[in-house]
């Protein structure tokens, strides 16, 4: 690993600095179309890492598997998440309206390090284990819940169809799943979450009501955050609560905010994805599936199309070298996971669609690694394999409308997923069911504060109704 070069070698002033070096755009059409090959480009012009322009502020591009891993582990303790380690950012010198500034600004635990990093980890360690752990009864009771929702939005894509028809995968059944996932783990009373699963979406797609989406996000997230500090339950808030009572209402609200972002977008890409690869993948990767490699073809997929393609940047505290390049102190490096993944030192020279190389999906970096590495990895798998298993046991034959290289992907510097995933269908026939004895009449009524079965989600609920009416 190379060492840090401390600023007094005289290698550090007689280089240019970033901000002197001639940049490429990144975000281009070639890159929303292959960026496979934007990103081969840049190694073979560049090497590791690559000087680009980022929708106009300079950065630098990690392309290599060792200098995105290096960078990640951080051994050395100099690669800083925190946004005034940002010399550019700190002087003033990055634009107000730079589309990634809202995010980046967010003061929560991905942009924390140190002492207070680990404080907020610890806390979200042990809130979600319970709903992580496969021996616990939430866990239990929220794998149920997840194969649930997934058949409801299922009945709901198919009702009235005569058992085929066309459908959008993503927009009716990948990308609802998991923000449901997360409205049941937040614990929002009486249907409460569902305008909040709606204002993520506006979020996530950043489009022209995204600002005042955001505004009424927070201050729900925030109102939900008090509730249970004034009355906790077993849901994630209350056991975030429960492992750090310090938390202030504006505090716990930002963490909210980033499981929302986090756990309710990054599973719905990997499933988009892990589709399409059982599709083009043909009758050996259902198979696969039905002989239980679920979680291996979920691997598979995150290392050949990582979902967070790119993630935020690092800054190192003095000048070092990474990929026999110079980087300056408050220089910011952006990690491309999806580089690294093809990176002819990580594959051997092997493409990353060849099904031998599945030994090697434990080695991928789409969950990160070192101090930031992603907590809720059991939590968006379970997502991801419940989704995929109902999915090709409710649905007998699945295929693509369009060719797979013409299927429309959402473009961003960090995320890499389907804009919408058309496909044809046709249901599985339903085994038959027994005829259920009559049951017997109860002696007694329930109790006005029985639980009682959960109610359909309007909102969420119109719109993928109107999903399915306009797709016909």
């Amino acid at each position: 690993m190379d060492r840090p070069v401390q600023a007094t070698d005289p290698s550090s002033t007689e280089r240019p600095s970033l901000r002197e070096l001639a940049t490429d755009p990144l975000i281009t059409r070639d890159y929303e179309a292959r960026p496979a090959l934007v990103y081969e480009s840049l190694r073979a012009r560049h090497g590791a890492v690559a000087p680009v322009d980022l929708l106009g502020v300079p950065v630098w591009l990690a392309l290599g598997y060792a200098e995105v891993l290096e960078v990640m582990q951080n051994r050395d303790r100099v690669w800083s998440k925190r946004l005034d380690a940002w010399r550019d950012y700190a002087e003033g010198r990055v634009p107000r309206d730079w589309p990634l500034l809202p995010a980046l600004e967010v003061d929560h635990v991905v942009f924390q390090e140190g002492r207070r990093l680990e404080e907020l980890r610890g806390a979200y360690h042990a809130a979600l284990r319970p709903f992580q752990d496969p021996a616990s009864p939430q866990a239990r009771e929220l794998r149920a819940a997840t194969a649930r929702y997934a058949d409801e939005l299922i009945d709901v894509m198919t009702e009235g169809s005569g058992g085929s028809g066309f459908a959008d995968l993503s927009a009716q059944y990948a990308r609802p799943l998991p923000l449901m996932v997360v409205d049941r783990l937040l614990g929002f009373a009486n249907g409460a979450g569902d305008e909040v699963l709606m204002d993520m979406w506006r979020v996530l797609d950043a489009g022209p009501d995204s600002g005042p989406a955001l505004e009424r996000l927070l201050a729900a997230l925030a109102e939900l955050a008090a509730a249970k500090m004034a009355r906790p339950g077993d849901d994630f808030p209350s056991h975030m609560l429960a492992a750090r009572p310090e938390f202030t209402v504006d505090e716990l609200s930002r963490e909210l905010m980033m499981l929302v972002g986090v756990a309710g977008d990054f599973p719905g890409v990997l499933i988009n994805n892990t589709v399409v690869e059982v599709i083009n993948g043909g009758a050996g990767v259902r198979d696969s599936l039905s002989a239980g490699l679920i979680r291996e073809t979920v691997n598979r997929v995150a290392m050949a199309s990582p979902p967070m393609a790119n993630l935020t940047m690092r800054c190192p505290s003095t000048d070092v070298r990474l990929g026999g390049r110079l980087i300056r102190a408050g220089e910011p490096v952006m990690l491309s996971v999806a580089a690294a993944h093809a990176d002819p030192a990580f594959t051997g020279g092997a493409g990353l669609d060849r099904a031998d190389r599945v030994y090697q999906t434990r080695a991928h970096l789409a969950w990160g690694a070192g101090p930031h590495h992603c907590l809720g990895v059991e939590l968006a798998t379970m997502i991801v394999e419940t989704a995929i298993d109902r999915l090709f046991a409710r649905f007998g034959a699945l295929s693509l409308t369009l060719p797979p290289d013409q299927l429309p992907w959402r473009s961003s510097p960090l995320m890499r997923g389907l804009r919408s995933l058309p496909v044809r269908y046709e249901l599985a026939p339903r085994p038959a069911q027994p005829v259920p004895s009559p049951a017997p009449q109860p002696v007694f009524e329930p109790e006005p504060d029985a639980p009682r079965p959960e109610q359909p989600r309007s909102a969420l609920w119109r719109f993928l109704r109107g999903l399915r009416r306009g797709a016909r």
